[in-house]
């Protein structure tokens, strides 16, 4: 019996069978629209994606990224709290619906889905995508302005990834309460720079406020030991570019890396990491230099050397954003 295909590459080869046939050059030139406008400081009052054509640019541009930056903060958020599968998803201003693949490919089986945006375009398309996905057959993909207005109804988890960077202040504060007060989790990703972190500072500590708990990536629940201003907290997903996504992004290497920032909260109990690698660890002879955040809300450079013996060798495997020491290393 042949294993089933993982969603990761279920929607890497949906993407090249349905938009094999986009026009080269009108592909490029959406994307270096959808580029200016998510690089973009200045939130706006109509959908970025506002025809086919766009939303096809966008599905072979962003989808990918999306999927693995929500996927590796929904891993971290699944291994702080283990017991939780959700039967209910809400993806607020899903788009074509990343988000919901990287659910899919984080706890399988089928779920109650609902997708949220205001484009039609966008809702279309990934409703297209997800007849190749069993578990999102089912889901609902309904149009609805993402501000100030948005009542949602109990669901176990919402997602918002990317989202946050198009909404004024109001609308945003709105959002995060929303969320707040219809979920048991909340999963925020924005785009790995100084304003995404801001961003997601800002809906953390109102989800905090509001009574959650961090589960991920920070150790504790307390403020950020970041000053403002100084620094940013972030992560990368390693993403694998199929060739239309070479083509559409005009790159030429076979992976690209994205950079993001997330919160996962919860009013479920949750067992956050011991502490988080916050930057790539460096590895020297005989040592391994890690930069921690610690759950006594400090950030601290650890070496580890070969005389730590196992410890040393999960060390030289860690990763960015990886929970320290992992579990087979921890006394």
């Amino acid at each position: 019996m042949n294993a089933p295909v993982p969603p990761a590459e279920t929607l890497r080869s949906t993407l090249a069978a349905l938009l094999a046939g986009l026009p080269p050059k009108q592909a490029a030139h959406a994307v270096d629209r959808l580029i200016a406008n998510y690089r973009g400081d200045t939130p706006t009052d109509a959908p970025i994606l506002r025809d086919r054509a766009d939303v096809a640019a966008y599905a072979a541009y962003r989808m990918p990224a999306t999927f693995e930056a929500v996927r590796a903060a929904l891993d971290a958020f699944a291994a702080a709290v283990p017991g939780f599968v959700p039967a209910t998803h809400t993806d607020l201003g899903g788009g074509t619906g990343a988000a919901t693949w990287a659910v899919s490919a984080t706890w399988g089986g089928e779920r109650d889905v609902t997708v949220l945006d205001w484009s039609e375009p966008a809702l279309a398309l990934g409703e297209e995508l997800a007849v190749a996905n069993p578990g999102l057959r089912g889901a609902r993909w309904q149009r609805s302005r993402i501000g100030a207005a948005l009542t949602l109804e109990s669901t176990d988890l919402v997602t918002v990834s990317y989202v946050l960077n198009e909404l004024t202040e109001p609308d945003r504060a709105a959002l995060v309460d929303a969320a707040a007060a219809a979920a048991r989790a909340v999963v925020i990703v924005e785009a790995g720079t100084p304003a995404g972190y801001a961003r997601v500072i800002e809906a953390r500590q109102r989800l905090t406020d509001a009574g959650f708990h961090v589960a991920a990536p920070c150790p504790h629940s307390a403020p950020c030991p970041i000053a403002p201003g100084t620094d940013w907290c972030h992560f990368s997903a390693r993403v694998s570019r199929s060739s239309l996504h070479r083509r559409v992004k005009g790159g030429s290497l076979a992976y690209e890396d994205e950079k993001f920032s997330y919160v996962a909260a919860t009013r479920l109990p949750a067992a956050p990491a011991p502490s988080r690698v916050i930057r790539r660890p460096q590895i020297r002879k005989g040592q391994v230099l890690l930069d921690l955040c610690e759950p006594d809300e400090q950030l601290r450079r650890t070496t580890v050397t070969k005389r730590h013996g196992d410890l040393y060798r999960a060390a030289r495997d860690a990763d960015w954003g990886d929970a320290w020491p992992p579990d087979a290393a921890r006394p």
